[in-house]
C-alpha cells in the first residue's frame, strides 16, 4: 500500500464507514464537535495574533554614535528571509519578469563585464568577476530555457547569491569572515542591475509590484547603508561607525497587524482589544508558546487523541509523511521563539542551540505552502511567517517544566495558544473572515491572471492571520484545503458567492497539485489524497456531492429559461460540473441518480417547450377561427423555426446537457404539435372558403407550402418514426392546378402580347459592330421563353415531395408550353408568309393596269418567249423571325433537359394502372398529312403551264392548310406537311389552284379522303395516290398519332411544329430564289449554251448531230463559257447570301443553303430524268454532251456550295455529309445507266427488285420490317386503294421531343436511304424509252403484291405479339 492507486478500495471503505458513523473528528476517540461560541473562537484568534506580535523580528535603528573598529560581521538574517517577499506569490503576473528580459539582461551583463557600464559601482575588478562566474550559468541553455518559462526574479537572485558565494570565499580562512557583506553587496548590485533594466525598456509600469519587491530586497541587503560607489565599501572596506540597536516592543494595538484583522473580523474595537491583551498579557507568552509546542510534541510522541494517530490515515506512508513533516516543523517552531527571546534558551543547559547553515536554494515546502497559494487572492504577499529557519533542529530535549503530558489525562486543555478542536476553531474563524472581506466594500478584486479570473475573497490580512492560526494549531495542509473548501461550500450554498468565485476557488486549490506534479522528487504529501486524513476525504466527498446537488439545482434552474430570448448562461455551471466535479476521482454518482436528474431535466423542459409553443401560438394565431388565414399558419411556422434555429445556435458546442437535448425535446414537443394545428388550420380555411364561395389565393397556398414542406423536413429529420400530421401534398395540390389552368389560359396571351410588341429586329448592345449569333434574334422569343422557364420555376421551387404529383405538374405544364410554342410558330409563319408572298413592284404596277393592258403585255412577253425573272428582295425582319423561330428549338431543348422529361415520363408510367385495354385510349388523334407531289395538271395559264398551290379544307368548308406555290409546272412537288387533330372521322377536301397574278386563281382540280382512327389503329402511315376529277393525280402521306396526356408527347408535337416552321420559313426563302435556279438549270439553259455561234448555214447538219448522238463539243465551247453559263445564278446566290449573312444566325444560314442545295439536286434530278411513275414519259433524253455540262454543273455548283477558302482550306459552306446526300450519290450514280440499252437497263432493274426481294425476306425472318417498303406505292394501284400500311415507322411526334431524338431520326434515316439502292433511277430512265411501257406496268403490279403481303404479314404478327387480336401501337413507352 504504497500508492494511491492501491489503497483507493480500502480508503473508499473506510471513509464510507465514517460517513455512516456520523464521524465529525479526527478519531472515534474524540469528543463530539460542540458549538462553538464567537467569545471562544474570539479569545483564541487573539492569542495567536498577538503572539504572531511578540515574535515578529525585531524593529532596528541606527544611532550615530563613535564606535570602536570592529571586525565586520554578515548580518544573521538568510537569503531565504530576504526572498521571502519573492516565494510567497510565485504567480503573479506583476511579480515575474516580462517576456523578453532575459535578452535585455544578457546584454546588460555584456556592458558590465566589458567595461561600457557607466556606473562606478560596476567598474570594480572584483565586480566584473563576480559577475562572469553569474555569465557562465546565466548562458547555460537549460537554465535559460527554465528561466524564459517561469520568469521568476527569485531564481535569478538566487543563482546569482550562489555564484557569487562560491567565487568570493575562494582562499578564505576560516576566521575570516569578511567575504560575506561583500557578497550582499554584489547581490545588492545584480538586483540594482535588475531594476535599471527594467526601467530602461520602460516595463515598469506594468510591473510596480515587482519593482517595490526589488527596491525592497536591495535596501535590505544595504541594511548598514553603505554606498556601492564608495572607495571605501568595494573590494570589502571597512564600512562606518554607526551601530544597529533593537526598538522595544510598545505593546500597544496599533503596531500589532494580525490583533487589528481580528478586530475587524470579530468586529471588536481597539480598545476592547486592548483591555483583553492587558488582561492576558501575563498568561500569553513566548514561554506560554513554546510550553504549547513543547506539549504537542511530547503528545505526538506518545501517540495521544490530542494529535492525530495512524488510526486517522487510510495508508501507513500517509501518516509517517505527517509525523516527519510535524517533527521539522515544531523543531523550527521551537528554534523560532527562541531567536526572539534568547532567554528563554537560559532557563535549560540540556539543549545545544544549533548553528545557522543557511541553504540558498531550499526553502519550506510545508507550512509555505497554504500562505504562498493562498496570496494568490490578493494584490502583494508580505512576510507569511515570522519563525520560519532554513535548517530543521531536534529540540526533543528541550524542558521548560511543563511538558508533562499528565494534563492531558483529565480531559483538560493543556495548552495556552491551541483550542481544544482546532479544526472547528479554524473553519469558525475561516467563516467570519470570509463573511468579513465578502461584506468590505473597500476590498477590491484581485488581479485576473491566465489562469484565474479576478476573485474577491479573502484579504491578505485575513489570509496572514489564517496562515498563522494554521501554523500554530498545526492545522494539516489537506485539512486547510478541505475546511476552506467546506467553507466556500456552504457560503454558495447559501448564494453569498457567485460561480465565479467557486471556479477560482476551485483552480487556486488546484493549482498547486498541477506544479508539484511537474517535480515528482519534491511532490509534498498535501496532494497525495491517498496521504489524507480519512476526516478531510470523507469531507471533501460529502463537500463536492453537496456543490453538485446546489448547482443541479441551479442548472434545472437556469435550463427553465433556455426557451426564453435571453436566457441565464449555463457555461459556467457545467463547466464546474464537468471540470470540477466530475473530474474529481473522489465524486461518485449512480446512474439511477443520473438518469433520474435526466428525466426530471426533460419533464422540466418539455413543460417549457410546451408554453413557449402556446406563447407562440397565441401572438401569431387569432383566437377566432373566421379570422384564421395561410399567412398566420406561415408566421406561426416561422416563429417555430426562429426559435429552434436559436436553440440550436445557443446549444452548438454542446447540444447535450448532462445527457439531455433541449433542442430535441423543443422539436419532439413543438413540431407535432404544430403538424396537428396545421392540420386543423387548413381544413378549417379550406371549408370556409368552399362555405363562403372564396377561393384562396394561390400565392398563399404556395407560400404555405414551401413553409410546411422546410417544418416536415425538419419534423422527419429529427423524429423519423412519428409522422407529420398534415399530408401536404393532398391538402394543397389544389392550388398548383389552379395555377396550371390560369397559367394555360395566359400562355397563349403572353405570346401574342411578346409578338404584338417585337419589331423583329436584332438585338445588339453595338449597332456599328457585326451582331453575333446570340444577338440576332428578337425580343418576344426571349420574352415568352423567360415566360415559361419563370412558370417551370415557380414549381420547382415548391420542392414538391410526390413524384407522381409533380410529374403531372409538369406534364400539364408542357401541354400549356407546347401550345404556347405552336401558337408562336402560327403567329411568326402567318407574318413571314405574308412579308413572303408580297408584291414587287413590277406586279403592284401590273396589278393597276387594265385588262386590256394586261393583256397586250403578255402576249408581247409570249412572242418574245421571254422568262422575266425578277430578284426577291427580303426583309431582315423575315430572317430574325427564322432566327427565334430556330433560338426557339435550342430553347425548348434546355426546358425539356431542366423538367427532366424523361423523368417525368417514368415515374407516370410506373404509377399507371395496368389495365387489360388497348394501350392507346385517347379522344384525340393527330393525323399528320404530307402533301408530296401530283402528276399530269392541267394547264391553266396561256404558256401550257400552271403554278400550283393546294388548299385542304374539311367539309364545312374550313381552311386547314396550304402550300407554297411551285411556278410553272404540271407536276410540281411540295414536300409540305400539316398535322390536323380530330375527335373522329374526318373528311378532308384537297383543292389544287393555278396562282396567277392578274385576276382570280384557277381551280386546277379537286379529291378528297377520309381520315377515320379506325382505319389506322396500327399507328403506321399511308400513302395515297387521289384522282382529280379534272385530270391528273394527288400523292398524300398520312400517318396518325394519339393524342395522349403525355409529357414526352407534348415536348414531342412542339419540337415538329418548331422544326417544321423552321422548314416552311426555309423553304419559303428558297423558293423565291428555286425559280432562278431553274431558269438557270433549264433546258432552255442547255439549248442556250449549245446554240451559241449557230449560223444558217449549219442548220441542214443540225439533224444528223441529233441523230450521232456526237459527245464532242460544239465548235468553240470551253470550259469557260461553261462555267460563265453559271455566272449569272452565282452572283444571284452572292447577292442574296449576302444579305442573308447580315442578318441570319449562322446555323439558319447553312439550313438555307442546304435547303438550296437540295433544290440544286432536284433541278438536276428533274433536268436528267422524269418523275417516277407507272406511265412513260414525254420528256426527251438528254445526249451525250448535254449530260456532260449538266454534269459540270453539278461540280461547280458543289464547289460552290461547299465554299473552300483557298488560302485556309476550311470550308465556310454547307458540310461535306450534307453535300454528299444520297440524292447526290443517285444523280452520280445515273450517268452509269443513262445511256444504257433498254434490255440491259430491264435485266438490271429485275436484279435489284429480286435482291430487294430477299432482303425484306430475311429482314421480315428476323422480324424487322423493311425499310424502304413506303415509297412502293409511288405507282399507286390496288396497293394505294387498300390502304395498306408501310413497313416503316416514319415522323413519330415521340421521335421529336428534343434535339437529341431530332438529329439521330435523321441520321437513322440517311443510313436507311444509302443502305438499301434500289431500281427506281433505273425505272425513271425506263420512263423515257418509250419500248419499256409494258415493263413499268409489270412492275408496278409486283411491288403492289410486294407491299400488300408484307402489309398482311406485319399485321398478323402485330395481332399476335399482342396477345390476341389487338392491334399495337409502335410508340415507345416510357
Amino acid at each position: 500500500m504504497s500508492t494511491a492507486s492501491t489503497q483507493s478500495r480500502g480508503l473508499n471503505r473506510r471513509v464510507d464507514s465514517l460517513q455512516s458513523n456520523g464521524r465529525a473528528s479526527r478519531t472515534s476517540s474524540r469528543p463530539r464537535q460542540r458549538k462553538l461560541g464567537d467569545h471562544d473562537v474570539y479569545s483564541y484568534a487573539l492569542r495567536v495574533s498577538y503572539l504572531a506580535y511578540l515574535l515578529q523580528p525585531r524593529a532596528r535603528r541606527l544611532q550615530h554614535v563613535a564606535a570602536p573598529q570592529h571586525q565586520l560581521q554578515r548580518s544573521s538574517t538568510s537569503i531565504n528571509d530576504l526572498m521571502k517577499d519573492f516565494t510567497i506569490v510565485r504567480d503573479s503576473k506583476s511579480t515575474r519578469f516580462p517576456h523578453g528580459f532575459m535578452s535585455a539582461l544578457e546584454k546588460s551583463l555584456t556592458r558590465v563585464l566589458m567595461g561600457k557600464e557607466q556606473r562606478m559601482e560596476y567598474n570594480d575588478s572584483i565586480v566584473k568577476r563576480t559577475f562572469a562566474v553569474f555569465y557562465t550559468a546565466f548562458t547555460e541553455q537549460s537554465f535559460r530555457k527554465r528561466m524564459e518559462k517561469d520568469r521568476r526574479v527569485e531564481d535569478l537572485v538566487l543563482i546569482f547569491f550562489s555564484s557569487a558565494t562560491k567565487e568570493l570565499q575562494k582562499g578564505k580562512t576560516a576566521a575570516d569572515d569578511g567575504w560575506k557583506l561583500m557578497v550582499d553587496r554584489h547581490v545588492a548590485l545584480f538586483v540594482r542591475l535588475i531594476s535599471s533594466t527594467l526601467r530602461d525598456h520602460d516595463w515598469v509600469r506594468d510591473r510596480p509590484e515587482l519593482m517595490g519587491r526589488l527596491a525592497t530586497l536591495e535596501s535590505k541587503l544595504l541594511k548598514h547603508d553603505q554606498d556601492l560607489a564608495a572607495a571605501s565599501q568595494r573590494a570589502g572596506g571597512g564600512g562606518g561607525t554607526t551601530v544597529e540597536v533593537e526598538v522595544p516592543l510598545s505593546y500597544e494595538v496599533k503596531d500589532m497587524p494580525l490583533v487589528q484583522v481580528v478586530g475587524s473580523i470579530f468586529d471588536v474595537s481597539h480598545a476592547q482589544l486592548q483591555s483583553d491583551l492587558n488582561h492576558n498579557k501575563a498568561a500569553w507568552t513566548e514561554k506560554a508558546g513554546l510550553q504549547d509546542l513543547k506539549t504537542y510534541q511530547n503528545l505526538l510522541n506518545l501517540n495521544s487523541s490530542r494529535t492525530l494517530r495512524s488510526d486517522d490515515f487510510d495508508v501507513e506512508e500517509g501518516y509517517e509523511a505527517w509525523r516527519n513533516t510535524e517533527g521539522r516543523d515544531l523543531s523550527q517552531m521551537m528554534l523560532a521563539i527562541l531567536q526572539s527571546n534568547p532567554q528563554l534558551a537560559k532557563i535549560t543547559s540540556s539543549v545545544n542551540l544549533p548553528q545557522f547553515n543557511p541553504s540558498p536554494g531550499r526553502s519550506n515546502t510545508s507550512d509555505s505552502t497554504y500562505a504562498e497559494s493562498s496570496k494568490k487572492m490578493s494584490d502583494q504577499a508580505e512576510q507569511s511567517s515570522s519563525y520560519v529557519i532554513d535548517q530543521p533542529v531536534d529540540m526533543s530535549g528541550l524542558d521548560l517544566n511543563g511538558g508533562s503530558p499528565g494534563a492531558v489525562e483529565n480531559g483538560e486543555n493543556p495548552f495556552t495558544f491551541i483550542p481544544p478542536d482546532s479544526r472547528s476553531y479554524y473553519r469558525a474563524i475561516l467563516m467570519r473572515a470570509l463573511t468579513h472581506d465578502l461584506q468590505d466594500k473597500t476590498l477590491h478584486p484581485s488581479e485576473p491572471t491566465t489562469d484565474t479570473p479576478p476573485i474577491k475573497l479573502l484579504s491578505k490580512k485575513s489570509m496572514e492571520l489564517l496562515n498563522e492560526v494554521c501554523v500554530r494549531w498545526r492545522i494539516p495542509e489537506s485539512s486547510r484545503m478541505v475546511l476552506f473548501l467546506d467553507v466556500i461550500k456552504e457560503k454558495f450554498v447559501d448564494q453569498e458567492i457567485s460561480l465565479e468565485t467557486l471556479d477560482a476557488t476551485f483552480l487556486f486549490l488546484k493549482e498547486p497539485l498541477s506544479r508539484s506534479e511537474s517535480s515528482p522528487s519534491t511532490r509534498p504529501a498535501l496532494f497525495q489524497r491517498s496521504w489524507w486524513t480519512m476526516a478531510d476525504f470523507a469531507l471533501n466527498r460529502h463537500i463536492l456531492a453537496d456543490v453538485h446537488e446546489a448547482l443541479l439545482r441551479d442548472l434545472y434552474d437556469v435550463l427553465q429559461h433556455c426557451y426564453e430570448p435571453k436566457p441565464p448562461s449555463i457555461g459556467p455551471i457545467m463547466y464546474i460540473i464537468e471540470n470540477h466535479i466530475y473530474g474529481d476521482p473522489l465524486f461518485e454518482q449512480s446512474d439511477d441518480e443520473r438518469k433520474r436528474f435526466s428525466k426530471q431535466l426533460s419533464d422540466g423542459l418539455r413543460q417549457k417547450a410546451g408554453e413557449a409553443y402556446g406563447t407562440i401560438i397565441s401572438e401569431e394565431v387569432p383566437n377566432k377561427p373566421e379570422e384564421w388565414q395561410f399567412y398566420h399558419l406561415i408566421q406561426l411556422g416561422k416563429a417555430v423555426l426562429k426559435l429552434m434555429a436559436r436553440i440550436q445556435k445557443r446549444y452548438k458546442k454542446n447540444p447535450e446537457v448532462l445527457g439531455v437535448d433541449p433542442l430535441m425535446i423543443l422539436v419532439g414537443t413543438c413540431l407535432p404539435l404544430y403538424g396537428e394545428d396545421a392540420r386543423d388550420i387548413v381544413k378549417s380555411i379550406m371549408q370556409q372558403a368552399e362555405t363562403t364561395g372564396e377561393c384562396v389565393d394561390i400565392q398563399d397556398g404556395f407560400e404555405l407550402y414551401k413553409e410546411l414542406v422546410e417544418i416536415r423536413r425538419v419534423h422527419t429529420e429529427a423524429l423519423p418514426n412519428v409522422p407529420f400530421a398534415l399530408d401536404l401534398e393532398d391538402s394543397l395540390a389544389e392550388f398548383v392546378w389552379r395555377w396550371l389552368h390560369m397559367t394555360s389560359e395566359k400562355i397563349v396571351e403572353w405570346v401574342e402580347e411578346a409578338i404584338k410588341h417585337d419589331p423583329f429586329t436584332v438585338l445588339t448592345e453595338y449597332p456599328d459592330q457585326i451582331p453575333t449569333d446570340d444577338e440576332r434574334h428578337s425580343v418576344s422569343v426571349i420574352d415568352i421563353f423567360r415566360s415559361f422557364n419563370q412558370a417551370i420555376e415557380q414549381i420547382v421551387q415548391l420542392n414538391w415531395d410526390d413524384d407522381l404529383q409533380y410529374a403531372k405538374f409538369m406534364t400539364a405544364l408542357a401541354k400549356a408550353i407546347g401550345a404556347g410554342v405552336m401558337r408562336y410558330c402560327e403567329v411568326a409563319d402567318q407574318k413571314f408568309s405574308r412579308e413572303m408572298d408580297r408584291l414587287s413592284p413590277e406586279q403592284e404596277a401590273a396589278a393597276n393596269q387594265s385588262r386590256q393592258e394586261r393583256w397586250m403585255q403578255l402576249a408581247k412577253d409570249a412572242w418574245s418567249n421571254r422568262e422575266k425573272i425578277e430578284p426577291f428582295h427580303f426583309f431582315p425582319e423575315s430572317f430574325v423571325k427564322l432566327n427565334n423561330i430556330e433560338w426557339a428549338t435550342y430553347q425548348l431543348d434546355q426546358l425539356e433537359k431542366s423538367m427532366n422529361v424523361d423523368a417525368c415520363a417514368e415515374v407516370i408510367q410506373k404509377h399507371a394502372p395496368r389495365i387489360a385495354l388497348p394501350l392507346r385510349q385517347t379522344n384525340n388523334y393527330v393525323f399528320t398529312i404530307k402533301i408530296v407531289e401530283a402528276e399530269d395538271l392541267r394547264a391553266c395559264d396561256i404558256n401550257g403551264l400552271s403554278d400550283p398551290y393546294v388548299v385542304l379544307g374539311d367539309e364545312y368548308q374550313k381552311r386547314l392548310a396550304k402550300t407554297r406555290i411551285v411556278y410553272g409546272d404540271l407536276n410540281p412537288r411540295w414536300e409540305e406537311s400539316v398535322d390536323i387533330t380530330t375527335q373522329g372521322p374526318l373528311n378532308i377536301i384537297a383543292t389544287i389552284w393555278d396562282w396567277d397574278a392578274l385576276g382570280d386563281h384557277d381551280c386546277v382540280g379537286r379529291t378528297s379522303i377520309k381520315l377515320d382512327p379506325a382505319h389506322f389503329g396500327d399507328f403506321l402511315p399511308r400513302e395515297y395516290w387521289l384522282d382529280l376529277d379534272t385530270q391528273g393525280r394527288l400523292l398524300l402521306r398520312v400517318s396518325m398519332e394519339g393524342e395522349r396526356d403525355d409529357i414526352q408527347f407534348y415536348f414531342g408535337r412542339a419540337f415538329r411544329t418548331l422544326k417544321r416552321t423552321e422548314r416552311d420559313m426555309t423553304r419559303r426563302i428558297t423558293d423565291k430564289l428555286s425559280a432562278y435556279i431553274h431558269y438557270c438549270l433549264s433546258r432552255n439553259a442547255l439549248k442556250s449554251l449549245l446554240g451559241r455561234g449557230i449560223t444558217m448555214s449549219s442548220v441542214s447538219s443540225l439533224f444528223a448531230r441529233a441523230q450521232r448522238q456526237s459527245v464532242a463539243q460544239p465548235q468553240g465551247l470551253s470550259q469557260a463559257d461553261i462555267t460563265n453559263a453559271l455566272r449569272p445564278l452565282f452572283q444571284y446566290f452572292d447577292d442574296n447570301f449576302a444579305i442573308m449573312k447580315q442578318t441570319l444566325t449562322e446555323a439558319a444560314m447553312v439550313m438555307v443553303m442546304t435547303r438550296l442545295w437540295k433544290e440544286v439536286l432536284s433541278t438536276i434530278e428533274a433536268l436528267l430524268v422524269p418523275p417516277l411513275s407507272d406511265k412513260p414519259s414525254a420528256q426527251r433524253q438528254l445526249t451525250q454532251q448535254e449530260l456532260d455540262i449538266v454534269y459540270k454543273w453539278l461540280q461547280l455548283l458543289f464547289d460552290f456550295f461547299h465554299a473552300v477558302d483557298e488560302e485556309t482550306g476550311i470550308s465556310e459552306g454547307v458540310p461535306m455529309d450534307v453535300l454528299k446526300s444520297p440524292k447526290y450519290h443517285e444523280i452520280q450514280a445515273l450517268n452509269f445507266f443513262y445511256f444504257e440499252e433498254t434490255d440491259n437497263l430491264i435485266r438490271t432493274s429485275e436484279r435489284m427488285a429480286s435482291a430487294t426481294a430477299a432482303r425484306q425476306q430475311q429482314q421480315r425472318n428476323r422480324l424487322s420490317a423493311p425499310g424502304a417498303l413506303g415509297s412502293g406505292h409511288a405507282f399507286g394501284g390496288a396497293a394505294g386503294l387498300m390502304s395498306l400500311p408501310s413497313m416503316r415507322r416514319s415522323k413519330s411526334i415521340m421521335h421529336s421531343r428534343n434535339l437529341g431524338t431530332i438529329r439521330k431520326v435523321k441520321e437513322e434515316k440517311r443510313k436507311e436511304a444509302q443502305a438499301d439502292p434500289n431500281d427506281d433511277m433505273i425505272l425513271r430512265i425506263l420512263r423515257m424509252r418509250p419500248e419499256a411501257a409494258g415493263y413499268l406496268k409489270d412492275r408496278s403490279r409486283q411491288k403492289e403484291r410486294l407491299a400488300a403481303v408484307a402489309a398482311a404479314e406485319l399485321i398478323v404478327r402485330q395481332s399476335l405479339n399482342s396477345g390476341g387480336g389487338r392491334a399495337k401501337g409502335g410508340i415507345v413507352r416510357r
